[in-house]
């Protein structure tokens, strides 16, 4: 019989996993949208289409295990759960350089002669960073726990 890995698909925790993902990704679009000058600047760009990535992707991987949840049938196949790894690592990575690339652009403009970004923008624009932060966070729980339970299937 296989370990229950505590965090990994089709448990609750990996349900409290991802709608923390789902809920900092979409505050992360929200503070980023809106301003409507983060078109100008290509990581803000790139943020809002991460985020538009992840959001979709947390939120189905949610429902799934929510499901696995009310039905008690954890979800493992290995086919899946290799699709579930990569997804989450590659959007891992992705969410993190978004992230970093938002909160540095945003700190640069707050920081600078302040004429490029008015200081509650700038601040929305950090706050947006957080979040992906946040949503990355919980990410890379989700990414780690999953791959920890891929060799014993």
């Amino acid at each position: 019989m296989m370990e229950e890995v505590p965090g990994s698909v089709g448990t609750s925790a990996s349900f409290g996993l991802r709608l923390g993902q789902t809920l900092f990704s979409s505050a992360s679009l929200l503070f980023m949208s809106m301003g409507v000058q983060f078109y100008s600047y290509t990581p803000f760009c790139f943020l809002v289409t991460i985020m538009g990535l992840v959001i979709p992707w947390s939120f189905t991987l949610a429902l799934i295990d929510g499901y696995s949840v009310l039905v008690k049938c954890p979800l493992r196949q290995p086919g899946i759960l290799v699709i579930v790894v990569v997804g989450d690592w590659v959007l891992s990575v992705l969410t993190l350089a978004a992230a970093c690339s938002t909160a540095s652009v945003a700190e640069l403009m707050f920081t600078a002669d302040g004429s490029d970004c008015p200081p509650n923008l700038c601040s929305r624009y950090l706050l947006s960073a957080a979040m992906a932060f946040l949503s990355w966070f919980l990410s890379l729980g989700s990414s780690l726990f999953n791959l920890w339970l891929l060799p014993s299937l």
